[in-house]
């Protein structure tokens, strides 16, 4: 794989350029209902924990505590064969996911390239590219399952949308974009909300670079065939990963790159996370750099 040019310790000269970029360029196929028909988001429900075990290694874990819902939501009693899980999660929705930017390296065909309309896009193991490259992304592991809840109708699972996500890979670079990686498109994929409104993702764990706290992309839609049609977004967000995970994980072997990056950002001082500290996207998260990570978030559209 080539080098990019950049060092991977130098921020993206077109990181996160802020809302006014991303509508600028996102605003060609998406109407501003999109961003606004729902009214500005102030907040989001806590992390739920994540489907799935990640093994016998320690749990790192700096989620903050549930947040009650909201006084007046309407609460729903999942099915019999909810888990407990979903169960926690509708019991504390009420608030929206908050509403950020998508950055720069979307890969929506918002700006530049389009990922979401190549055959094999729909996928649960994003680690690979797919189509004319095979190579993949190394790192420690990580399983990401959201909890889609829909607030319009008291919080029940919002079966049938679908999530786009992707993130930089364990150097702070993403594929599509940085030098030696246009030509890849790992670390990006899509997924259908079951019954559950869950979604899974297998991944390996994205490397921090300047200016930003380590982070997770995601596109909300309506359904499988808005998502690959690059139609109509729900919500557009981030997820924060843990700073207890983030320190184990970059002290580890691959991620050199990050483990200098990670002091200079905190959660208060990141551009999208800044304005709560992230508390409302913080993900729980369990594991061990040595058995691999789960990470799990509750998100309210």
């Amino acid at each position: 794989m080539t080098t990019p040019t950049q060092p991977p310790h130098e921020p993206h000269p077109n990181h996160d350029r802020g809302l006014e970029f991303d509508l600028s360029t996102l605003m060609s196929r998406r109407s501003l209902g999109i961003f606004f028909g729902a009214g500005t988001a102030a907040a989001a429900l806590a992390a739920c924990t994540p489907g799935g075990s990640a093994g016998s290694g320690s749990t790192t874990s700096a989620s903050p505590a549930p947040t009650p819902a909201a006084a007046g939501t309407a609460t729903t009693t999942p099915s019999a064969s909810s888990s407990p899980t979903l169960t926690r999660a509708i019991a504390e929705c009420g608030v929206e996911v908050p509403k950020e930017t998508a950055g720069p390296f979307p890969g929506d065909g918002s700006n530049g390239p389009n990922v979401l309309a190549a055959s094999g896009v729909v996928r649960q193991d994003i680690t690979s590219s797919f189509g004319t490259s095979t190579s993949t992304a190394d790192g420690v592991p990580l399983t990401v399952t959201l909890t889609l809840l829909d607030n319009s109708n008291g919080c029940t699972p919002l079966a049938g949308a679908a999530v786009y996500a992707w993130h930089c890979d364990k150097d702070g670079r993403y594929s599509m974009y940085d030098s030696g990686l246009r030509n890849e498109n790992y670390l990006r994929g899509v997924q259908e909300a079951d019954a559950n409104g869950k979604v899974t993702f297998k991944t390996v764990y994205p490397g921090a670079y300047s200016g930003r706290w380590p982070h997770i992309h995601f596109e909300v839609f309506e359904s499988m065939s808005n998502a690959t049609a690059a139609g109509q977004v729900l919500a557009v967000s981030q997820i924060a990963l843990t700073e207890a995970a983030c320190r184990d994980v970059y002290a580890s072997a691959g991620y050199e790159s990050s483990a200098q990056n990670f002091p200079r950002t905190t959660l208060k001082s990141d551009n999208v996370f800044g304005n709560d500290g992230g508390i409302y996207q913080l993900a729980t998260m369990a594991g061990s750099v040595s058995a691999g990570y789960t990470a799990g978030l509750n998100v309210t559209v």
